[in-house]
């Protein structure tokens, strides 16, 4: 299964590394130092291909060495395609066909800062963006050279420098939402909260606009542990909501946040009943009746409101009969 692991990995490699090299008919182009392109020649097309061919067998049989062969003697029989920031690629590339992602990844970071005009800029931030998606998946760091644990954290950072270093570009924008969706994987939903609002906050219109501000809903809606806890997040999703369906109505009814505002609602009601309870169970009836009377008077079509209603009735109206009946036997 590893073996076949690998193979996949360093296909992947190889077709990400010759798809950064533009090909245009039977010319194969290189940036230069000077920043422009300068073309494989058309008699030599035919021959290029056929060792790249040769080179996608190598790596889909998993031949690493060969592999690394086979690239030196590409780069000395077409010296169009050579040039520093291949080679710094090629060497970040060949580290992670041998499974060794971290290295990897600090060798793709070193050629991002050295070559930031590389016709393989892109390139490289797609295999960090790949690396990172495994270490959010689950897969493994080495720590201290003995410890094996989930390298989360490293994939977050992979995914913050890549959103940070692209721009407005869509592999920024994919980087942020893979953090914000793995943190919500992984019920960290304050964090997944900050993540979308940062997202809300740097691309506030268009789709992902709208995706941030449901998310934002969904998560502090999430993050409410019960009446026993703080309604403050309940508060705060409603409020999303509420916004979400001002801006996005016909969304709003394909989701159905109705049903999610219904939801809140019967929510905030029985964390007013459960504090009139406590009140009421610690002989404190007149908060304890307040507190009924809020969920009477602000949640009216709720379950709340009818357990409400039926302490109201077992346990007050009784007592205020009592009290006007011990009223009027005095005043006889």
């Amino acid at each position: 299964m590893l073996e076949y692991k690998m193979r996949f990995v360093m296909v992947l490699a190889v077709v990400l590394l010759l798809s950064a090299l533009p090909v245009v008919g039977a010319e194969t182009w290189r940036l230069e130092q000077g920043q422009e392109w300068k073309a494989v020649s058309a008699e030599g097309g035919d021959k290029y291909l056929l060792a790249v061919a040769e080179i996608k067998k190598l790596v889909v049989t998993g031949k690493a060495e060969q592999a690394r062969e086979a690239f030196d003697k590409l780069k000395k029989d077409f010296p169009e395609i050579a040039g520093p920031d291949l080679d710094a690629f090629i060497k970040a590339e060949m580290l992670f066909c041998k499974g060794k992602f971290t290295k990897a990844v600090r060798a793709y970071d070193k050629f991002l800062k050295e070559y930031p005009e590389s016709g393989l800029y892109e390139a490289a931030l797609d295999r960090e963006f790949s690396i990172a998606t495994s270490f959010l998946a689950g897969r493994r760091i080495t720590v201290l050279g003995i410890f094996k644990m989930k390298g989360y954290a490293t994939g977050v950072k992979i995914m913050e420098r890549i959103s940070d270093r692209a721009g407005d570009a869509p592999i920024a924008k994919k980087a942020a939402v893979a953090v914000a969706k793995n943190y919500e994987d992984r019920r960290q939903f304050d964090a997944a909260y900050y993540k979308w609002s940062e997202i809300s906050d740097r691309w506030p219109t268009g789709p992902l606009g709208r995706d941030a501000l449901l998310s934002m809903a969904r998560c502090k809606h999430a993050a409410y542990r019960g009446p026993k806890y703080d309604a403050s997040n309940l508060a705060s999703a409603k409020s999303y909501y509420e916004n979400f369906k001002l801006r996005y109505p016909e969304d709003a009814v394909k989701i159905d946040v109705d049903e999610k505002l219904k939801q809140i609602n019967e929510q905030l009601a029985y964390k007013r009943l459960n504090i009139a309870r406590y009140y009421h169970k610690t002989g404190q009836e007149q908060s304890a009746n307040l507190y009924y009377q809020m969920v009477l008077d602000n949640w009216p079509g709720s379950s709340a409101a009818e357990m409400a209603r039926e302490m109201i009735d077992k346990e007050f109206e009784p007592t205020l009969e009592r009290s006007e009946g011990i009223k009027k036997q005095n005043d006889k």
